[in-house]
């Protein structure tokens, strides 16, 4: 964390993190092996963004993804 102004801690500009049940462990591994077939359907960023609104996540777009 990014100490701001002297006073407190924020978190770092451009960091996004999430988690997942540990029961849901075999789908993450699965989603990782399989990333580049499955980027090659659908961007990255199109699936952030879609990970955003399916979960409610409050964002600017204009402050996401660069």
């Amino acid at each position: 964390m990014a100490k701001r102004d002297g006073g407190g801690f924020a978190g770092q500009e451009g960091y996004c993190a999430f988690s997942v049940s540990a029961s849901q462990t075999g789908d993450v591994i699965r989603y990782i092996k399989n990333q580049a077939a499955h980027h090659a359907k659908k961007s990255f960023e199109q699936e952030f963004l879609e990970f955003l609104e399916r979960y409610g996540i409050t964002y600017d777009p204009a402050h996401v993804l660069g």
